[in-house]
């Protein structure tokens, strides 16, 4: 297969595909749900292509060698040593924070979770019968924090669990060890559980920065944390829905798999392959991946900072813009790009509609004609 292009043009359209069905029939670019508009690795393809050309797709279970490489890969990137009975597999990410809200406390607890957020982080604790407590995000020297200080004032004795993102989504941030260790303490005066979507792990753009995972920071906060992971955002694997968590206490990895049972199914067998391939050939490719989308984050940072009413600060990690569109006084943001032809995930959707996310794991081609159709239209919104 030829090398990746990441410049090259795929289209999705009659594919059945979420992102670009959004938008069936009109002209608007769609930048919202977080899948990138690249092929994925070409190591993923060909094995999809063996496993289909065996042509027997029966029942399945976890490769033997997909849980050695997730074992080997948590020690080799981030020191982080476990051990296979600690994985359970998924179907998916968003079930992973469904389960641990069902897991861990009892119908009427709290469940805590920063704000702005992915917007199932605010539905799970409600779907499994939580309270609801959000805690403001704040700007420190340009990132996006949880505000630490808010957060041990609205731990109250029935608050059982937060839900914490590292990378943050949106935002972008990669949390750095002083802040994590700062979390983690205070889980440990609190006796929260905390479950960590890391989702975003491998999506890391500032070269000099790295992931760490929280449950990495030793004994006391590993056995408290449920981290959930997976390959699908960093390789755009996410349609065949291949994730995991790892729950080192055996508590609370019996529990999340007591509500599991019946409920969730098992990944499916290409989902296996996917994940085998990704995890085994994929990390060349994604180091280029990451160097085109470092430029295009470049480029989408100093242009959206050009256009009046908008305003961008640097993204860490993902290939999720959160813009600024405080200035710009839109009385309804997300019709008002969609008219000019860019659709974006609406702020009010995370928990603040002072923004918009947008997505920017696409060709540099199509990146640069949504860029024009934004600064077009707020250009012609300002008064005469």
């Amino acid at each position: 297969m030829a090398p990746e292009n990441f410049d090259r043009v795929i289209d999705r359209r009659e594919t059945a595909s979420e992102k670009w069905e959004k938008y069936r029939n009109t002209e608007i670019l769609p930048m919202w749900v977080a899948d990138t508009d690249f092929m994925s690795p070409p190591a993923v393809i060909d094995a999809l292509r063996q496993r289909i050309d065996h042509g027997v797709f029966g029942y399945t279970h976890t490769p033997a060698e997909l849980v050695e490489l997730v074992v080997d890969r948590m020690q080799r990137l981030y020191g982080w040593n476990i051990e296979p009975e600690w994985l359970v597999w998924l179907p998916g990410l968003v079930c992973g924070l469904n389960l641990s809200c069902r897991a861990v406390g009892t119908d009427g607890d709290s469940v805590l979770t920063p704000k702005p957020i992915y917007p199932p982080f605010m539905s799970a604790p409600r779907l499994s019968s939580r309270q609801l407590i959000t805690v403001p995000m704040q700007q420190q020297a340009n990132r996006w924090l949880i505000d630490f200080d808010a957060l041990e004032a609205v731990i109250t004795p029935d608050s059982r669990l937060l839900l914490f993102c590292n990378p943050h989504n949106p935002g972008g941030t990669c949390y750095r060890r002083d802040e994590l260790e700062r979390l983690a303490a205070i889980a440990g005066r609190h006796d929260l559980v905390i479950c960590s979507d890391e989702v975003h792990c491998d999506l890391i753009l500032e070269p000099e920065l790295r992931h760490i995972p929280l449950a990495s920071l030793g004994a006391g906060i590993e056995s408290r944390t449920i981290t959930l992971m997976a390959p699908s955002k960093t390789y755009n694997i996410a349609g065949l829905g291949c994730s995991f968590a790892v729950i080192p206490d055996p508590d609370l990895r019996r529990a999340f798999r007591r509500v599991r049972k019946g409920i969730v199914p098992d990944v499916n067998l290409l989902g296996y392959t996917a994940a085998l391939a990704a995890y085994r050939d994929g990390d060349d490719w994604n180091r280029r991946q990451l160097a085109y989308l470092r430029g295009n984050r470049d480029y989408l940072v100093a242009e959206i900072n050009s256009i009046p009413g908008l305003h961008l600060e640097p993204v860490e990690a993902t290939y999720l813009a959160w813009i600024d569109i405080t200035a710009a006084k839109l009385e309804n943001p997300a019709r008002f790009f969609e008219q000019a032809g860019v659709g974006m995930s609406p702020g009010r959707d995370f928990g603040d509609d002072r923004y918009m996310r947008l997505n920017f794991g696409c060709p540099r081609g199509m990146l640069e004609e949504a860029v024009r159709r934004i600064r077009s239209a707020m250009l012609n919104s300002l008064p005469a």
